[in-house]
């Protein structure tokens, strides 16, 4: 097993993100309050291929993560979230941390072995008030700084 952290502030919060790596699976846990959370295993069969990240937008150069297949399983493990908007924020946190896991591990073609990934997330809430118009600003920043925080915390040896 090998463990891998980092912290980083995000949007004015302190964000720890840790990754273990097991035989069967491989855990990820994002935490802004200091515990586990939602737990959530993302699988993928192993016939379906992962896609690279597209180019870079010249608008948004740092804002580039490969899509999640349409094929990803995601199964609550632990806990739920409080509404409808943080179950679906949560299970896109789930499927993308998972298809960075896998393409980092190079696991991309088909015809690998993937093992699962167990996402942990434990966030601090929105102050923005309803979310009858989307994804606010604040979880735009902070789901890109976990994302890129992520790859950059996989990519080291």
């Amino acid at each position: 097993m090998s463990t891998r952290q980092l912290s980083r502030d995000l949007d004015g919060h302190p964000t720890e993100i840790l990754v273990q790596t097991y035989v069967d699976r491989v855990f990820v846990l994002v935490t802004q309050l200091g515990k586990v959370g939602t737990l959530i295993q993302a699988s993928l069969p192993d016939t379906t291929p992962l896609l690279p990240a597209p180019p870079p937008d010249p608008l948004y150069p740092n804002q580039v993560l490969p899509p999640p297949p349409p094929a990803i399983q995601l199964t609550p493990l632990f806990g739920s979230a409080p509404s409808e908007h943080t179950q679906t924020l949560h299970s896109l946190y789930a499927a993308q941390i998972a298809t960075i896991v896998w393409l980092q591990e190079g696991f991309g073609s088909i015809g690998n072995r993937r093992r699962s990934v167990v996402v942990g997330l434990a966030l601090k809430k929105s102050d923005d008030g309803g979310h009858d118009e989307g994804v606010t600003e604040r979880e735009k920043v902070v789901f890109q700084g976990v994302m890129s925080s992520l790859q950059e915390l996989l990519s080291r040896q």
